[in-house]
């Protein structure tokens, strides 16, 4: 470790100010000096990465490091930050998800490959295989032809990594994931999109249009939890709550009837509905509300980061599922085949429950013959 180095990881809880430290990087960097970028930051995880709470000090100056790594193109860059993560992730699920999600937005994808074939470095050679996992998936996002890069499509085909949840996933795009709402990063920050709310379509009228079908609850614990996998980390690590709901139908459900069905069904978020100026409920195409759901799950809601592209695209597949009424240990192909025959609505609506932020989200899927029917309502606040 060399002396600089040593200083900054001695000093660092004292600083009132991190500047000095990231601007010192950033100069190195720019000399081509991209190996103490990853020194400085695996010697700052070393010494205060085990911490249940690491101090704030750690938490910017880590970050700016491996966006410095990730964000600025190059072979050299991506080695270093390999490193970087190797000694990072240890017990750190979350760093192998950033970092893959970091690295297949800034850099190229041929020079993303030594982490799945090896490189130069030891380090390189031997990334983390939920790292691999993560960026193989955070790359299709981008709509990086996998079976173009031969040593990607060798390690993503292979037998040894299929027990890996994000392996459920095929190694294209379907057609509802047309259009992923990715995060945009840059050295400053990060800034995405927030496609929540009802879609702007023809409202469907909340009259007294008489008489509603007879709906039984069939809500289990199993459908709630799957139904809100997607905006769990609203709950658990924001100010967020969400709702779902599972009803079987009498009679076919027509279109005309839901506003009035939905008000009846005594869910929370709809409580003391009663007039079109507090409830606003539009079709939508399932593609909506994939990335819906994949906002909420990959960027997060007001006070968290989500958990990143990979397992956002997991998570809204999971929601899907349960609400499109397939069993989660359905193959992917029959969720989506499914999540198609579904009709979909978006809605919102003026109570209580709802935060009327930023972060609302409100889902109706009507299954074919319409007999059945699922609701997840989200909210978050700052």
């Amino acid at each position: 470790m060399s002396d600089r180095i040593q200083m900054i990881v001695t000093h660092l809880p004292d600083l009132n100010s991190v500047s000095e430290v990231r601007d010192t990087a950033e100069r190195r960097l720019a000399q081509g000096d991209a190996t103490f970028v990853a020194d400085l930051g695996i010697a700052l995880a070393e010494r205060y990465g085990s911490s249940a709470t690491p101090i704030w000090q750690y938490r910017s100056v880590f970050d700016h490091l491996l966006r410095l790594l990730a964000m600025t193109p190059g072979p050299e860059n991506v080695e270093q930050a390999l490193r970087l993560l190797r000694a990072a992730s240890r017990g750190n699920r979350k760093v192998a998800r950033h970092a893959a999600s970091l690295l297949a937005d800034g850099q190229a994808a041929k020079d993303l490959v030594i982490a799945f074939a090896g490189g130069s470095s030891r380090a390189a050679a031997s990334a983390p295989e939920e790292f691999r996992a993560c960026l193989l998936q955070e790359l299709l996002l981008r709509n990086v032809l996998i079976a173009e890069l031969p040593a990607i499509h060798a390690w993503a085909t292979s037998p040894h990594w299929h027990h890996h949840p994000l392996a459920w996933l095929p190694l294209e795009l379907s057609v509802t994931e047309e259009r992923p709402p990715l995060p945009s990063y840059s050295m400053g920050g990060t800034a995405y999109a927030l496609p929540y709310g009802p879609e702007g379509g023809p409202n469907i009228t909340l009259g007294s249009v008489t008489p509603l079908p007879q709906a039984i609850d069939t809500t289990t614990a199993e459908f709630r939890s799957a139904a809100a996998t997607a905006v769990a980390n609203w709950a658990e690590e924001s100010n967020g709550r969400s709702e779902a709901g599972s009803f079987e139908l009498a009679a076919p459900v027509e279109a005309a009837f839901l506003p009035g069905l939905l008000a009846s069904l005594g869910l929370e978020c709809l409580k003391s509905v009663g007039s079109d100026k507090d409830f606003a409920l539009s079709a939508c195409r399932p593609e909506n509300v994939w990335r819906m759901l994949f906002a909420a799950a990959s960027t997060g809601g007001a006070y968290n980061d989500g958990v990143y592209g990979a397992y956002g695209r997991l998570a809204a597949w999971r929601s899907l599922a349960a609400l499109s009424g397939t069993s989660t240990a359905a193959p992917f192909g029959e969720v989506e085949q499914n999540t198609q025959e579904c009709d979909w609505y978006s809605f919102g609506a003026a109570t209580e429950w709802f935060e009327g932020v930023a972060w609302d989200i409100g889902v109706v899927s009507v299954a074919p013959k319409a007999r059945r029917i699922a609701v997840l309502a989200a909210t978050d606040t700052d």
